[in-house]
């Protein structure tokens, strides 16, 4: 707890951390800003010591996630980092990270970037640690101890979704379009050698985790010069993943390619690997990184194009554009906004997994925030409404007398819905994506002119409608935990709009289910309505 100036106190998590440091020359790159291997290294520790507030022990970086930075640092100001564990899980933790800047003179601030690290805790002796609980107690700690859960699950899946897409036709039939200008992908090749000093070591001898990803960084800016001839500008991370620890005395070997330029971007492919002596090379960490080249007015510039090498840099092409279509996917799932028109995002295997997410995560915000108006209780049901711009969501509440795990059965199999719902006329299952996550497509009676639809145009004229729902689903991760059954429109071109029936789209409905007691649960049911 901290202390206001009127003697009140405030709450502070326990396990925040915070960092503010001024940038000096000493940090910065050729054109006077921060460089971001600089940062990766001030971030990568303060997280690292809000692990080990938590775990009361040694703590080392397993994985870093995408991170996107949306502004540059300059010489002068102040970066101040913030770090705080948002749960624990068995040896794991993830820890959220928030970059800001401050302009001294100015007294202006604004956002750097955010990103979201995982620890695993370690002995002095060896073997990983059994973490304790971590429990929130403010809104915002409950949303991201929930949300935790659901970016786990993204992390874990995350290699199957390359697979997945790279197994697809339209990627594998992909040919390389030859241009007469291409730089050839050779050209951008990097290899720089370091030699692992205990200078760059941390407090348990092994090599820095921020350490590695600075070096990672730097010749993976020398690869995206070489294709441009220009400084360019890094502008997103995709996940660092440390396979292995290096250590003092290793030589760490790091190496850089383009893999393929689009229109306004380059993906540099970068790896690090550690040796000692004649002993083989040992994957430590591998990470890709997008970069840009901006005019003096700021604007991206068109890049040259790149000719692959035959063989692997066909591969490394061919996996650049998939992991693309996965950025734009998930930058356009995420930056949606509520109040615009269509609602619906296209699904596909390529962003099913970060729709997945988006359609949990979007459910578990809806039913956490603290300003629901109670509007009427009957027969222990209780009803809230909450009211914001042009949005307008329900809430009801009950207990009844069935265990959890069996509501959830029941409230998560679509189909069967049309027994007891009135509201649902008819429901056929599209796809079974998995387990978790399954496509339905279901037809609801006409209710007349402004009904409890997205959809503005639905219900004209009386007609039916239907609507394509991405039913996804979630039992607890740990006890406490609710289940969750969440609802989302999509489009799939296999079934679109038809004659007779009126579209409606959901934005955000589902259920979650708490275990009360053996026998008895808590239901709420929210929903999302474009007013």
């Amino acid at each position: 707890m901290s202390r206001h100036q009127n003697g009140e106190e405030e709450y502070r998590n326990p396990t925040e951390v915070k960092k503010s440091q001024i940038v000096m020359p000493c940090h910065a790159n050729h054109r006077q800003e921060l460089s971001v291997g600089e940062l990766l290294k001030w971030m990568d520790s303060t997280a690292c010591l809000s692990a080990e507030r938590h775990a009361g022990c040694p703590c080392v970086t397993a994985s870093v996630d995408d991170i996107h930075f949306e502004h540059t640092i300059g010489v002068g100001q102040v970066v101040n980092i913030k770090a705080k564990v948002n749960r624990a899980f068995n040896t794991s933790m993830e820890v959220g990270i928030v970059v800001s800047c401050e302009d001294l003179f100015s007294d202006s601030h604004w956002r750097v970037c955010q990103a979201v690290a995982t620890f695993v805790s370690q002995r002095t002796t060896g073997g990983k640690v059994q973490l304790r609980p971590l429990v929130p107690c403010t809104q915002a700690e409950q949303v991201e101890h929930s949300l935790a859960a659901e970016r786990r699950r993204m992390r874990l899946v995350h290699a199957d979704i390359m697979k997945d897409l790279l197994t697809n036709r339209a990627f594998q039939q992909v040919e390389v379009q030859e241009a007469e200008k291409a730089v050839p992908a050779e050209r951008t090749r990097v290899e720089s050698v370091e030699l692992v000093l205990p200078t760059h070591a941390n407090h348990q001898v092994n090599t820095f985790g921020g350490q590695i990803m600075a070096w990672m960084e730097n010749v993976a800016t020398i690869a995206a010069s070489r294709l441009c001839n220009a400084h360019p500008t890094l502008q997103s991370i995709d996940m660092f993943h440390f396979r292995g620890p290096s250590h003092v005395g290793d030589r760490l070997v790091l190496k850089a390619i383009v893999n393929n330029a689009f229109k306004n971007s380059m993906e540099v492919g970068v790896c690090a690997e550690a040796y000692q002596g004649e002993e083989p090379l040992r994957h430590i960490n591998s990470a890709f990184m997008t970069f840009e080249v901006r005019d003096r007015e700021g604007k991206p510039c068109t890049l040259p194009r790149i000719r692959p090498e035959p063989l692997e840099g066909r591969r490394r092409y061919q996996e650049a554009i998939a992991r693309n279509k996965i950025r734009l996917d998930r930058k356009y799932i995420i930056s949606c906004k509520q109040t615009e028109v269509p609602l619906s995002v296209p699904w596909d295997l390529s962003n099913q997994v970060y729709l997945s997410y988006n359609n949990v995560s979007a459910l578990k915000m809806l039913a956490a925030r603290n300003n629901w108006l109670l509007n009427s209780e009957k027969n222990k049901v209780s009803l809230y409404i909450l009211e914001q711009k042009q949005v307008l969501s329900f809430k009801v509440e009950t207990e009844v007398d069935i265990p959890a795990e069996r509501a959830f059965m029941l409230l998560s199999d679509l189909s069967k819905r049309v027994e007891w719902d009135p509201n649902y006329e008819r429901c056929e299952l599209i796809l079974r994506v998995d387990d978790d996550d399954v496509l339905y497509r279901v037809v609801t009676p006409s209710i007349g002119q402004g009904g409890a639809s997205n959809s503005p145009s639905a219900n004209q004229g009386g007609k039916v409608q239907d609507f394509i729902l991405l039913a996804s689903r979630r039992p607890p991760c740990d006890s406490g935990d609710p289940y969750v059954i969440a609802l989302r429109s999509v489009t799939l071109p296999t079934h679109p709009p038809t004659e007779g029936y009126n579209r409606g789209e959901v934005l955000c409905a589902g259920f979650s289910i708490l275990e009360v007691s053996k026998n008895i649960s808590k239901v709420r049911k929210c929903v999302n309505c474009n007013l």
